[in-house]
């Protein structure tokens, strides 16, 4: 059960990193005067952390034979 806690406390870590990410954006982007390339690159990393989310739940659920 070690590997499920593991996966579920990752996940967790990475979406308060996603939320995080999702508010630096939201405060750059309203000051008007934020650095295009920086606000490029943290939507990039907040996109690889959705991905990697995404995984790492898809892990989460048994496989159902067919």
């Amino acid at each position: 059960m070690t590997d499920v806690q593991d996966l579920q406390r990752r996940i967790i870590e990475l979406d308060v990193e996603h939320r995080d990410l999702d508010a630096v954006i939201s405060m750059l982007t309203a000051d008007g005067h934020a650095d295009q390339l920086q606000l490029r690159r943290l939507k990039k990393r907040k996109l690889q952390l959705k991905d990697h989310i995404t995984l790492l739940k898809m892990q989460l659920v048994p496989d159902i034979p067919a």
